[in-house]
């Protein structure tokens, strides 16, 4: 297939990838009610881990020392992340979850200029400045003060950018489909080793309702095992501040179908911050020469 088809697909499916996510920050918030956060964790990406095992076996093959490494540093990020966004999406709206979220957008060429040394361009300054300021908007209240939401949701978003860092790194050499089935089980592992320690016993009727059910499948097997495996292979295929933006995607997505099926309100202050994060968001991506 002619390389310029494959970086379209590979397009495709980041943005598709992106409105599965984006839709499960409704599922999540649903579902947090019934199911403590890193329980559900544990859940998700035990049911993701397992199904993808089975379907590529025959990849273990594969297995050395030092993929198994690299799973686990992916499955450490992959595990990180969640947990600060998904308890985060507790305590705030999960349309300012997924906005607050994106800013690994903004991270992932700052972080790339202290580990290569390459310094990003003026555009990314201006972008840090109003994703700085989208954020403001976004999280502070009048009196000026945080909600503990926003932070948690803010601090995940180093975890992604360090994840989407080290997935375009490792795929460069490794499997990228045994890379996805080895971060989701260790993701999984980390999950079941802290939620009795932060949750205690898992609750006996958590998973009575239908409903519920249907949410974990959802989250397991769409938004974690489809959507990861989306990535990996796409992002194989696309460096990682482009793969960023197509991620990022999932804001919008995740603000549309929380009022759609949360009835979540959109004032103007929030509509406004969004924007900001969002422009910041397309200004970190834009072409820029090369400097040391």
């Amino acid at each position: 297939m002619h390389k310029r088809s494959i970086k379209i697909l590979a397009s495709v499916g980041m943005l598709l990838t992106a409105a599965i996510w984006g839709f499960a920050f409704v599922i999540v918030k649903n579902s947090l009610d019934f199911v403590p956060p890193i329980y559900m964790l544990a859940i998700r990406f035990s049911i993701a881990g397992l199904v993808l095992a089975l379907i590529f076996c025959k990849k273990f093959s594969m297995l050395n020392k030092k993929i198994l490494f690299h799973g686990a540093i992916l499955g450490f990020f992959l595990f990180s992340a969640y947990a600060f966004q998904t308890i985060g999406c507790k305590y705030t709206s999960a349309g300012k979850n997924a906005f607050l979220t994106t800013i690994y957008v903004v991270l992932i060429p700052i972080f790339l200029w202290i580990m290569t040394k390459k310094r990003p361009g003026i555009n990314v300054m201006i972008a840090t400045f109003l994703a700085i300021c989208g954020i403001g908007l976004l999280s502070l209240k009048n009196d000026f003060t945080i909600n503990i939401g926003d932070i948690l949701t803010l601090i995940c978003g180093v975890g992604f950018a360090l994840h989407i860092i080290f997935i375009s790194r490792y795929n460069a050499t490794e499997d990228p489909i045994l890379l996805t089935v080895l971060q989701l089980c260790f993701a999984a592992i980390f999950s079941w080793i802290l939620a009795p320690i932060m949750e205690g016993i898992f609750p006996k009727d958590a998973l009575n309702s239908s409903s519920t059910v249907a949410s974990m499948l959802y989250l397991g097997l769409i938004s974690t095992m489809v959507a990861f495996f989306l990535q990996n292979l796409c992002q194989k295929y696309t460096p990682p501040t482009i793969a960023a933006i197509f991620l990022s995607m999932e804001a919008v997505f995740g603000v549309i179908f929380s009022c759609i099926f949360l009835k979540e309100s959109l004032t103007l202050r929030i509509v406004f911050g969004c924007s900001l994060i969002f422009v910041a968001i397309l200004l970190a991506e834009l072409p820029q020469k090369k400097t040391t």
